[in-house]
């Protein structure tokens, strides 16, 4: 354990930044879960694609907080993004565009 007063304030600061990123991480890959059951719910024809919009939305929106934030890196939350999108697309019979 550190002895310096402003050693002890940043131990405590990281182990309180620490919890708040694991809580937002959390939330996130429930949010993303949710848009993976609801595109399978969709592909089984018991779910309708409004209720996919809003997992894909409200995940989207919260992985975009999070690399604003600094919890996650912004090419982590463009590659999530991007796989939810695949997801996304494969649910609703769009087609991905040709590279």
């Amino acid at each position: 354990m550190p002895q310096i007063k402003s050693a002890i304030k940043r131990v405590q600061i990281a182990e309180r930044n620490r919890l708040y990123n694991k809580s937002y991480k959390s939330a996130i890959h429930t949010l993303t879960k949710k848009v993976f059951a609801a595109a399978d719910a969709l592909a089984a024809g018991e779910a309708s694609v409004e209720q996919l919009d809003t997992a894909m939305s409200a995940a989207v929106s919260k992985i975009d907080k999070a690399a604003c934030k600094g919890v996650l890196h912004r090419n982590t939350a463009n590659r999530r993004k991007a796989r939810l999108s695949r997801v996304y697309k494969a649910a609703t019979g769009q087609t991905a565009p040709a590279n």
